[in-house]
């Protein structure tokens, strides 16, 4: 985990910022390395920080843990992966425009910097997942399947 934050030492306070945002309206999920899933394993190879963690399965039958909030250095920006649903629509996608972000996609939102960002908007997220996730912990598991 330290390798990891200690990767880009300019983006460094933005991770552990970050951190700190995600376990004060998250407590429950708890933070791990995700190294990856090896090549032909079910799941992707990218390495992330993970909050919380869940395990499905792919349609080969073949299993995997997946985080329920993910953080990943990309090449130019950071981005964070949800995987809740909300009423059968990505969690994520209901805070479009809100959250200070960089770009968005249908699970995940990117920035450059921690101080763009809307804190009180990606903390009410982070809370929001976290409540899905208590209450449904098969709901990232239907949203990873598909379903």
């Amino acid at each position: 985990m330290q390798a990891y934050l200690d990767f880009d030492p300019e983006r460094k306070r933005d991770l552990t910022e970050l951190h700190r945002l995600v376990v004060a309206a998250a407590p429950a999920l708890k933070r791990y390395f995700h190294q990856g899933t090896p090549a032909g394993e079910a799941g992707m190879r990218m390495k992330m920080i993970g909050y919380g963690k869940f395990r499905y399965a792919v349609k080969s039958g073949k299993t995997t843990y997946w985080p329920v909030i993910g953080v990943a250095l990309q090449k130019n920006y950071i981005s964070v992966y949800v995987t809740v649903t909300r009423q059968g629509a990505p969690v994520v996608s209901c805070y479009a425009g809100k959250l200070g972000e960089l770009r968005m996609g249908g699970n995940n939102f990117s920035f450059n910097r921690f101080d763009d960002l809307k804190q009180d908007a990606v903390s009410t997220l982070f809370a929001e997942v976290a409540g899905i996730f208590k209450a449904d912990p098969e709901n990232p598991v239907r949203y990873m399947q598909g379903s």
